[in-house]
């Protein structure tokens, strides 16, 4: 079931301020848990079904870009949401950028929907919608940038998932 239909139930029971709370955190745990299911698996089976013209171009913007790319993406409604997760996890974006794009880069479009289904229940604020729509225009002119970046030739791989809290210990210990 797509995240919009659970964004816009959101807005509709628990008013835009506290939906809008709701939202933001179970997409960022849920892009967090896709993301980390492929690093770990190896993302064989992702890779094998994430094939095509569209697919590569934005492993390669993700793989050079970083942070641009998952936060410009993230604002463009018509990418989808979970094959950007599944994409992300096999390119080379770090962890902590992907995070930090995912957060900014679903604001826009999940206030935008929010507020859509609290006002079956009420009036939106009109500043919202407004603040929406712009942010979706910037993510728009973010991928145009990327688009028109030069791309080197060699393509990093992408590293093996870490808990972002594990910290290696000093001195080559281990936590045994």
């Amino acid at each position: 079931m797509p995240r919009t239909v659970f964004t816009l139930v959101a807005g509709a029971l628990f008013g835009w301020a506290a939906g809008l709370v709701l939202t933001l955190v179970a997409t960022t745990l849920a892009a967090v848990v896709a993301f980390a299911l492929v690093r770990v698996t190896g993302g064989r089976l992702v890779e094998r079904y994430a094939r095509g013209r569209a697919v590569d171009w934005v492993r390669l913007r993700l793989d050079h870009h970083g942070l641009l790319a998952v936060t410009s993406l993230r604002l463009v409604p018509a990418v989808p949401f979970a094959a950007l997760n599944y994409v992300a996890g096999l390119s080379a974006v770090r962890f902590w950028p992907y995070l930090l794009g995912t957060a900014v880069g679903i604001v826009p479009g999940t206030v935008a929907i929010v507020v859509l289904g609290d006002a079956v229940t009420g009036t939106p604020p009109p500043a919202l919608v407004v603040v929406s729509a712009v942010c979706g225009l910037v993510g728009l002119a973010g991928v145009v940038v990327a688009a028109r970046r030069p791309i080197p030739e060699e393509v990093p791989e992408p590293e093996p998932f870490q808990h972002p809290l594990q910290h290696p210990l000093p001195f080559g210990e281990t936590t045994r």
